[in-house]
């Protein structure tokens, strides 16, 4: 059963060392990440589950031990999912940042895993597959990476898109609530036309979490770079 969830963005930007200069302007949302990772250990899980955005390549599960690397953004930083075997399968970008995150945080709460789905996963599949995630253990807790849209300005990813500030609107309020039913509303369509990559582990979250209960918080909600960027904790 799902007992705690925390929502995170995933840009690499988040790792200050790839971020260089520009670091500081996302201390307010690494500071938030952290408040929200502690929100899963307070539950005392028996099983932390990683889940976020993925090409074909990433997709599927990561065993506890696999790397991920940001080398490919110019830096040496290189992270593990938890301490275990080391895997030949490397980390997708998204869980490499939550790598990233539950070393800075220092997890050592329960065994983890992570999951790579693929942003055209539909949205009757994402409530699968948190289904199954969420009776994986009898106190099971997400750690969800994902952006909202890239949109939001002139020079952000995806160009200024009118319909992207209140597509991630809806994605906040339904972040702060825990609202599963909005949460399984959100137009899988829109989304990719939006980049939105968070939309499918946001929808495997509103599965896992159907009929746990759990109260919502936002931490963070903001759009550096034209980038939509949330961080939230449910328990």
């Amino acid at each position: 059963m799902l007992v705690a969830a925390a929502v995170c963005p995933c840009p690499p930007l988040l790792v200050p060392e790839v971020a260089s200069g520009a670091a500081p302007e996302l201390d307010t949302a690494r500071a938030a990440c952290a408040d929200a990772v502690a929100v899963l250990a307070a539950a005392r899980p028996d099983l932390l589950l990683v889940v976020g955005p993925a090409d074909e390549e990433g997709r599927g599960a990561h065993h506890v031990g696999a790397r991920g690397s940001f080398r490919g953004f110019g830096v040496d930083v290189d992270v593990r999912l938890g301490d275990g075997p080391e895997q030949d399968r490397p980390l997708p970008p998204s869980l490499a940042v939550a790598a990233w995150l539950l070393e800075r945080t220092r997890w050592a709460a329960a065994p983890l895993e992570g999951l790579g789905v693929g942003e055209r996963l539909d949205v009757e599949q994402c409530a699968e597959v948190g289904r199954d995630l969420a009776g994986r253990a009898e106190r099971v807790a997400l750690l969800v990476m994902g952006d909202g849209s890239a949109c939001r300005t002139l020079k952000a990813p995806g160009y200024l898109d009118a319909r992207a500030e209140d597509f991630d609107r809806l994605v906040a309020r339904a972040l702060d609530a825990a609202d599963v039913d909005a949460m399984s509303a959100l137009d899988p369509s829109l989304a990719y036309e939006l980049k939105a990559a968070g939309r499918a582990p946001w929808q495997v979250l509103a599965g896992a979490a159907q009929g746990a209960g759990l109260a919502g918080q936002l931490l963070y909600d903001d759009a550096p770079y034209g980038v939509g960027y949330f961080v939230a904790a449910w328990s």
